[in-house]
């Protein structure tokens, strides 16, 4: 019987470890963990009645439970478990409105909408929409559109305009209530956009965009004004900064030409100085070597008289008082020569103390001069202004003149340069005869050449005619006053008795 209880036993042993494991494994199935965004309802047997619990609740919540973002163990077989999502949906509402004031309006408007986080509004959004949970974007879109009709018919289209929150919250409170009861709940809502067919809404804002815009053209042009007159302001500004700049400067330039002028004057003068200290030490070497040369001098004199002395007494007794004589006189020539040295220094030291006076005097003369020219350039500047000023002065009136004299003597002018051009008008006349070079004359009474000078003369009376045509000014006229005119000055010449001019008397050189 061994062999059989130690089948017998392992057979048990298998059996429990299978029904360890079924159990196990259901366990571990019956375990259920919620999603942060969803809800676990569990059902199960109904419970006894809690106090404070009216019996519609208990008859509504009977045997429910709900679990929100945790784990929950489901009995097989006694209890089930059912999700429902708790993630929020976003609606697009549409609806179409008469306002209080009978205009048809379109109004758009976002709104998020949610399963409600208690757990009565959980079981309220689970008996309804458990097994459609697609629909809950339906229903309250129709709910929301019902609302917004019905809040928009009680509102004109300026107050839905100009107000846009209070339409928002009226909505709200419109379909708190019935979500409510649905389970369901507002997160937000938006109005996106209010429009109608017509343009009614549009033409409402045209006044108010004309004012605005008439408002920020008044405000652009003021401000334009202020930015250009800020501008000016500041070019004036900057102008004053300039002048007073320039003047600076000028001051400065004047300051720096003045320095320069005294310094360009100065340093003649401490040349002048330095070339008196060197002509001092100069006249002392020029003294101490005419002293030398003078040693020298009478050293030499001194050995040659010697010499000579003691070879004229070699030689010969009776040479001594010629050599002698010679020596004396060679002395007083070296010695002079000694003293024309001497003079010479003395004349070159008195030169360069003039030289040097003269160049100081100079340095004080080209000071004065170069002060004196700057205020000259100053007062030329001035009197060169003035000039100009005056000039243009005289030429305006000069020019005025000249134009009132030429307007009253027009015709005058123009007679005198007719007159200035009878030369070349006769030139011009008599030059088709002068382009003749063989001319055959055939009169029967003898009077050809005199033909030749009518031709001339018709000529030149055609040229006056033309000139009297188109200037308007005779031509014969002009000369014959002009000879009149001579005539009569000649005869009354005559006529006056002749004055005694005193005659010269001879120049000195003649």
């Amino acid at each position: 019987m061994f062999p059989f209880d130690s089948l017998l036993i392992a057979a048990l042993v298998a059996v429990v470890v299978i029904i360890v494991l079924i159990v196990v494994i259901t366990l571990l199935r019956g375990i259920k963990v919620a999603k942060p965004d969803e809800a676990i309802i569990v059902t199960s047997r109904q419970k006894a009645v809690k106090a404070g619990q009216t019996a519609l609740e208990e008859t509504e919540n009977a045997g429910q439970r709900v679990v929100f973002g945790s784990r929950v163990f489901v009995k097989p077989i006694v209890e089930a478990h059912f999700k429902l999502s708790l993630r929020s949906r976003q609606l697009n509402v549409q609806a179409t409105a008469q306002t209080k004031d009978a205009i048809t309006i379109k109004v758009n408007a976002v709104a998020v909408v949610k399963v409600g986080g208690s757990e009565s509004m959980v079981r309220a959004a689970a008996q309804r929409f458990l097994n459609q949970q697609d629909q809950i974007e339906t229903s309250t879109e129709e709910v929301l559109s019902g609302s917004v009709r019905s809040i928009v018919g009680q509102l004109t289209v300026t107050e839905i305009i100009t107000n846009r929150q209070a339409l928002q919250g009226q909505v709200l409170d419109a379909v708190r209530e019935s979500l409510d009861v649905q389970g369901l709940q507002i997160d937000t809502l938006q109005i996106k956009e209010i429009d109608d067919d017509n343009g009614y809404i549009r033409d409402l804002g045209r006044a108010e965009a004309a004012r605005v815009k008439q408002v920020a053209e008044v405000a652009e042009s003021v401000a334009r004004r202020t930015s250009e007159e800020a501008r000016i302001e500041a070019d004036q500004a900057v102008a004053e900064q300039q002048r007073k700049l320039d003047l600076r400067n000028a001051e400065i330039q004047k300051e720096t030409d003045k320095a320069r002028a005294e310094a360009s004057a100065s340093r003649p003068l401490a040349e002048a100085i330095s070339q008196q200290e060197v002509i001092a030490q100069q006249e002392i070497t020029a003294g101490k070597r005419v002293g030398l040369r003078k040693q020298e001098l009478d050293a030499e004199i001194r050995a040659v008289a010697d010499a000579e002395a003691y070879s004229l007494e070699k030689k010969a007794q009776a040479d001594a008082a010629a050599a002698v004589a010679a020596a004396n006189a060679e002395r007083d020539r070296r010695k002079a020569q000694a003293e024309a040295v001497e003079a010479e220094g003395i004349a070159e030291r008195n030169r360069r103390r003039s030289a040097a006076e003269a160049l100081e005097a100079e340095g004080l003369a080209e000071k004065n001069r170069r002060i004196a020219a700057a205020e000259a350039l100053r007062a030329e500047g001035e009197a060169e202004a003035n000039s100009i000023r005056v000039k243009g002065a005289a030429e305006a009136e000069a020019t005025l003149a000249k134009a009132e004299a030429l307007e009253e003597r027009a015709d005058d002018l123009l007679r005198q340069q007719i007159i200035a051009e009878l030369p070349a008008i006769v030139r011009a006349a008599s030059e088709p005869l002068a382009a003749i070079s063989n001319m055959t004359v055939i009169s029967n009474d003898g009077t050809g050449s005199s033909q030749i000078g009518e031709n001339v003369a018709g000529q030149l009376a055609t040229s006056m005619q033309i000139v009297k045509d188109l200037v308007g000014i005779d031509i014969a006229e002009i000369v014959t006053g002009r000879a009149t005119g001579a005539a009569a000055g000649a005869a009354f010449a005559q006529s006056t008795p002749a004055r005694t001019t005193p005659a010269p008397s001879p120049s000195p050189e003649a």
